[in-house]
């Protein structure tokens, strides 16, 4: 669909993700723990072969409350098996017994009050556990890992992103023209999309331009753990030394109205491949969003992985925002089975 580089070059692995719905699993962590009190239940649940929005559906029913007052961390795959935090809102001091709790496909884990609302986006990453089958080439797939586990992957957003055969880029593009979209939760996806693009674009740029790892004078940088952005003086053996030991990483623009932060080669490195998408980059402005950062380098943590025949079982830790398409991407040529599944 969209032809991004690959940092490590494209796989010569094939193999099958998503066999069995068991071959995919999410666990959420949040960055806090329930505090035991507060106008807010936050529900921890394990789902499989369900999506987020139906199950906070299924607990407005079961509450008695509107959609609304029931939140989430973040979006969450159907064809996996997922652990994720609910919050919902009840204020007052009753307690719940929720052993009569019945949503097909979930199984409660959990359940406490909090004094703070669970909010999109509160949450600090995500571990994953897949299995990948058939592979035709196990020592190129371990090979591989060893070097997504040492230098990482590029941040690219993943290609759920930008949904089924990159609809909602079409979708965006009619938005930038004229076309009318209601509804504030898709208009927001289109946008995202839209955004996401360019973000790609300039990140499979800087690797055929062979500037992924060495920086570009100008460029901005983003503090390891940290959303806190800085533009260097000048590259030095400092920042190449802080790079590779991943204390700082190299950003690019996630487009909206405002000045980019970078300067000098960066700004017109940036500048000229924007120019690729004058309607995105117009359009972005004219709905509102704001110049902000993102890394270009997606570093994997906690990483683990085994085989067994030609079967591969993998393990690893991303920050949230982060897609595990974009780790599997570099590493293998998948086949993503979701579409056989029997649920």
């Amino acid at each position: 669909m969209f032809d991004f580089a690959y940092l490590h070059g494209k796989p010569t692995s094939t193999g099958l993700l998503r066999s069995q719905i068991t071959d995919f699993k999410v666990f959420e962590r949040l960055p806090f723990e329930p505090c035991g009190e507060g106008e807010h239940l936050l529900v921890h649940i394990r789902k499989t072969g369900c999506n987020t929005v139906f199950v906070a559906r299924q607990l407005a029913k079961y509450f008695g409350v509107k959609e609304v007052l029931v939140s989430y961390a973040g979006l969450k795959d159907r064809f996996a098996v997922t652990e994720q935090w609910f919050g919902v809102h009840l204020p007052g001091k009753q307690e719940f017994d929720l052993s009569d709790l019945e949503i097909e496909g979930v199984e409660l884990l959990s359940y406490a009050r909090h004094n703070k609302k669970l909010r999109t986006g509160a949450l600090t990453g995500n571990r994953f556990e897949l299995v990948l089958r058939e592979v035709s080439d196990v020592d190129d797939v371990l090979a591989r890992w060893q070097k997504i586990s040492s230098t990482g992957v590029p941040n690219y957003f993943g290609e759920q992103r930008f949904g089924i055969d990159g609809n909602n880029i079409e979708k965006a593009l009619a938005l930038f023209a004229g076309t009318k979209v209601k509804d504030k939760k898709k208009r927001s996806i289109y946008l995202s999309a839209a955004r996401s693009l360019v973000f790609n674009h300039i990140v499979s740029e800087r690797i055929r331009e062979q500037h992924f790892i060495e920086p570009l004078n100008g460029d901005v940088f983003m503090l390891a753990g940290t959303q806190s952005v800085f533009l260097a003086d000048k590259i030095d053996a400092q920042i190449i030394e802080r790079l590779a030991q991943k204390d700082i990483d190299i950003t690019a623009p996630m487009w909206g109205a405002g000045n980019l932060m970078t300067q000098g080669q960066s700004l017109l490195f940036e500048q000229t491949l924007a120019q690729s998408y004058p309607e995105i980059c117009q359009g972005l402005k004219r709905f509102g969003l704001k110049q902000e950062r993102r890394r270009i380098r997606l570093n994997i943590s906690e990483a683990e992985i085994s085989a067994e025949d030609n079967n591969v079982k993998l393990a690893f830790f991303l920050p949230a925002g982060c897609y595990a398409t974009t780790v599997m991407r570099e590493l293998i040529d998948y086949q993503d089975m979701t579409e056989r599944v029997k649920l």
